[in-house]
This record gives structure tokens, sequence and C-alpha cells, in this order.
């Protein structure tokens, strides 16, 4: 079996309002931003990236009351959006910096 596992330190960019699924679970989409230094061929490289990401159920409620701009390690998996076209990060658990 392949691992599908990822931890981001990243900061709350945007949050959605909170929508529920048709079995009532909570639900928050949520756009979560990162850059860092990273060594690559011997040298530093900048990295920036947006990730979109959704959580569910408690986790989705806590989220929804932190503050846009707060940074957080984030650990989930990813998968694919409905439409198939993007990848989406799903939250599993996340901790203060």
């Amino acid at each position: 079996m392949q691992a599908n596992s990822l931890v981001l330190g990243a900061c709350i960019a945007e949050v959605e309002t909170m929508r529920y699924t048709p079995a009532g679970l909570p639900a928050l989409n949520l756009r979560l931003e990162h850059e860092s230094v990273v060594q690559e061929a011997g040298s530093g490289r900048t990295v920036k990236v947006v990730v979109k990401a959704v959580a569910f159920g408690t986790l989705a409620e806590r989220l929804a009351k932190q503050a846009i701009g707060s940074v957080w390690n984030f650990t989930g998996f990813l998968a694919n959006a409905r439409q198939g076209k993007s990848v989406v990060f799903h939250i599993q658990e996340f901790l203060q910096d």
C-alpha cells in the first residue's frame, strides 16, 4: 500500500462559510498558504504554495474559530477535488506551530 500523508506548516489565508454535508456533518473549506526555503540540488530554493483544504466534523468547527493569518502545523492526506481537476488537502489534525 502506498502512503498518502502530508504535514504542512501554513497560515490560514481564507475560510469559507461553514457548510453541512447531506448527512449533517459540518464541513469547512479553507485556503492555506505556505512559504519556506528548502534545499534542492545543493542550493536553497524559496517555495511558496497555496493549498485548497477541507475539514469535517468537530475539526471543522475548531478550525472555523481560528484567526485568519494564524500559523499551524496541519496533518492529513491528499485527494482529488469533486471535479477531479485539482488536489485538496483533507485536514485530519492541526496544532499550533
